[in-house]
């Protein structure tokens, strides 16, 4: 009964507020199957040195103008939420796309959390509905109460990448360690640059003893 409910909800929301392609503005979807051909979906695992992952998945390049377009509409305003499913739908391509698909059947998904002012000004975080979505698709759960940010910082990218490292320097906190300790962790985020961000998580949540760490994002700038 309510998922009914919930397929007539959204059936009524279409008719009053109709998607159109944020890229071709064809009607129907954010993100039409004509313009999603038109992203490079990555094929192969990411191998940063620097990050203290043991791993990282990314699906595409930032530097596609479709895939620029969906993560700046999704970040900034006006904020469209929904987007969360066709970027992370790319995410998911990649990932089945791989030669060894990775198998996350004992890992937690840990979104990337945000500054409370920024979280504030959104009302997401755009990490965690990424994570949502994830979360559904590979059957694995999902907790955003494990790690938070408890020093305010600038924005990551107003920094070169030495300032980026700097600027992170005890940024994060690792709230249960003892949900923690011994786990294999997905890290989530939506645009990797430098790393700086996923590096700083890693060593926070390594600290507390999680036993194995990779990252997951949409786009590799």
């Amino acid at each position: 009964m309510r998922k009914t409910l919930t397929t007539i909800k959204n059936s009524i929301l279409d008719i009053l507020f109709p998607k159109f392609c944020l890229n071709c503005n064809r009607e129907g979807q954010w993100l039409c199957q004509d313009c999603f051909s038109l992203i490079d979906i990555f094929e192969k695992q990411y191998s940063p040195s620097t990050t203290k992952l043991a791993g990282l998945y990314c699906a595409t390049s930032y530097d596609n103008f479709i895939v620029k377009k969906l993560i700046n509409q999704f970040k900034y305003k006006p904020y469209i939420k929904e987007l969360s499913k066709p970027l992370t739908l790319l995410v998911i391509t990649s990932l089945n796309k791989l030669e060894n698909p990775p198998d996350f059947n004992e890992f937690i998904l840990i979104p990337v959390p945000l500054r409370r002012k920024k979280l504030k000004q959104r009302g997401f975080n755009q990490a965690y509905e990424i994570g949502q979505q994830l979360s559904k698709s590979l059957k694995i759960p999902i907790d955003d109460n494990l790690l938070s940010k408890i020093k305010e910082t600038p924005a990551q990218m107003e920094l070169d990448k030495e300032q980026r490292i700097k600027n992170l320097n005890g940024a994060f906190k690792c709230e249960q360690p003892e949900l923690v300790k011994n786990k294999k962790i997905l890290l989530v985020d939506d645009i990797f640059t430098t790393g700086s961000t996923m590096r700083e998580c890693a060593i926070t949540l390594r600290n507390a003893g999680a036993q194995e760490i990779r990252g997951i994002a949409i786009a590799r700038a």
